[in-house]
């Protein structure tokens, strides 16, 4: 597993429930290291030991600590470049949510070995849409809704994300927009700084 991936699941744990919570984890997990080189790769097993501990420690399912960490990922504004990431992707929710095919070939511009799971967007007769997530990671699937809702809301729209499917390589998430202009949603420009 990417180191960027282990640093984002430490920096949400410790800034959420603190760090001793984070130490506790570590400690239950078995594993030596309290911190991880966001550029060097580890074994899976060693992520899986952290979101096993971190749901027992915490008593939430790992899909709820996930999604979180996905809404973290954006809402955070210590990590305002993966927002600006996200937000390249169009002015409104629905731009970005078509460009959301192309987001591992972008991410991967800003982190050449950033592996992200293949993204498909369809349309739904139901007036929506279906987002297939396919990767070697399932638990992408989880951290992609907890983003898709920070998103929405950083646009102000008003989006009901189901999951459909739940699959070894991932899943199928239903998305409904039910109003664009919800809220007033973040500020944006493209001009700001881009670290």
């Amino acid at each position: 597993m990417q180191g960027l991936i282990n640093r984002a699941i430490h920096f949400f744990l410790a800034d959420t429930y603190g760090q001793q919570v984070w130490s506790d984890i570590v400690r239950d997990a078995g594993l030596e290291r309290h911190a991880f080189e966001a550029m060097l790769n580890y074994e899976d097993a060693t992520t899986e030991a952290l979101l096993v501990s971190a749901s027992a420690r915490l008593a939430l399912p790992q899909a709820m600590l996930l999604e979180d960490l996905g809404t973290y990922l954006v809402s955070q504004s210590a990590l305002e470049p993966v927002r600006r990431l996200l937000r390249f992707g169009g002015e409104t929710f629905l731009e970005f949510l078509f460009s959301l095919e192309d987001l591992p070939d972008r991410a991967r511009l800003a982190v050449p070995d950033l592996v992200l799971p293949e993204l498909r967007l369809s349309e739904d007769a139901a007036d929506g849409y279906r987002l297939d997530c396919r990767g070697d990671w399932p638990a992408a699937f989880y951290i992609l809704q907890g983003l898709l809702r920070a998103m929405a809301d950083d646009y102000g729209a008003l989006v009901l994300l189901e999951p459909l499917e739940e699959r070894p390589d991932g899943g199928l998430l239903g998305v409904r927009l039910l109003d664009t202009a919800f809220s007033a949603g973040r500020s944006f420009s493209l001009k700001g700084p881009l670290a």
